[in-house]
């Protein structure tokens, strides 16, 4: 019998296996045509209602207010940085600096105008959210990323700006409630708590749209897809489709609010493990610690056990624990998918790694 395995990656990261399955079927053959959904073509009648569905449950699910469509584009996250300047920037833009996406969000931003680095936590390698900074009331929009998948920072609040936000959520959307209306864009690449890799998620906010002083390139230009309702050119139809089957699955768990609640109870067990654990130490101020990034290294005493508690977590069936290359350690990503009990199962294996010393 094969172990059980815990999928604590990053990103593309762990998805509820029932979307795993259920999207696997309609692979195999959509709706019961006959044909594959990677061979549909995306105008199909069947496919449509895929898309509509899509849209009505990330508007039910995150209660997204009149005003805003919701749009389907490839591309990834990365697009994103160079496209919502490209929208949005007018004269000048402020960007929280907390990691590595924020820096290359900004880099993109000043292509388009002036960007103003509000904050910036790069003083202590980013294990930190700045509290307290000046927010330029004659800026177009402040752009945060709201969780830190390198570093395992979040922000699970919306801040207080008197200018409206941009919100790059592609780690820790739909893992809890957010007021949208406190946003003119949000956007999510999909690996993380929505589907495979290969779509991204946009809610823009419609009359904040078309007042760039610039002209836009037909395809960068969020008033052609939303023109369109994301079939301005062949959208990732079978990563729409997987998206389709989590939110579904989502809803169907208790909506955000009780992914809202897992992820506060899953994240307790291993940190207060991290805490209890005297070969171990967080690497993040407290009151910032991620949900959904959980990272840590050896405390000082123990670090040339590094190597042997990676390859004991491995056997013990704990997959993707490395932590990025910037941070070191480890770093146990819990996204909706993860269980309960596999946040118990990796406080187990810390601790049966420690009785063995």
């Amino acid at each position: 019998m094969n172990m059980k395995k815990y999928n604590f990656n990053a990103g593309p990261s762990i998805l509820p296996r029932e979307v795993i399955e259920n999207t696997a079927k309609q692979i195999l053959d959509f709706n019961g045509s006959g044909l594959s959904i990677m061979e549909i073509s995306h105008r199909a009648k069947d496919f449509q209602p895929v898309l509509d569905e899509a849209v009505a449950l990330i508007k039910e699910l995150l209660s997204v207010p009149e005003g805003y469509s919701v749009i389907f584009l490839g591309g990834g996250a990365s697009l994103q940085f160079t496209q919502v300047p490209c929208n949005f920037l007018i004269k000048k833009a402020a960007y929280l600096n907390t990691g590595v996406w924020a820096k290359k969000s900004m880099k993109e931003a000043k292509l388009y105008g002036d960007v103003v680095e509000v904050a910036t936590s790069a003083d202590a390698n980013f294990t930190y959210i700045p509290k307290t900074f000046d927010i330029p009331t004659d800026a177009d929009y402040l752009h945060v990323t709201t969780n830190n998948t390198i570093y395992g920072t979040e922000i699970r609040k919306e801040i207080d700006s008197p200018i409206p936000l941009i919100g790059d959520m592609s780690s820790d959307i739909f893992s809890r409630p957010v007021d949208v209306s406190k946003y003119d864009c949000i956007y999510a690449g999909a690996q993380k708590n929505l589907a495979m890799a290969g779509v991204t998620v946009i809610i823009v906010k419609d009359d904040k749209l078309g007042r760039a002083p610039r002209q836009i390139p037909t395809m960068l230009d969020y008033r052609t897809h939303v023109d369109k309702g994301s079939m301005f050119n062949t959208p990732p139809v079978v990563p729409i489709y997987c998206a389709l089957e989590t939110l579904r699955w989502i809803k169907k768990c208790g909506g955000v609010e009780a992914m809202d609640k897992k992820a506060i109870e899953r994240a307790k067990i291993i940190y207060d493990e991290i805490d209890r654990n005297r070969l171990f130490r967080g690497t993040v101020k407290e009151e910032d610690r991620s949900l959904m990034n959980i990272c840590f290294v050896m405390n000082e005493d123990f670090a040339e056990l590094e190597k042997s508690f990676m390859e004991f977590a491995t056997q013990k069936g704990m997959v993707g624990i490395k932590g990025h290359r910037d941070v070191g350690g480890f770093r146990a990503s819990c996204y909706n998918a993860m269980s309960i009990e596999g946040a118990e199962a990796f406080a187990a294996c810390m601790k049966e790694f420690e009785a063995k010393l």
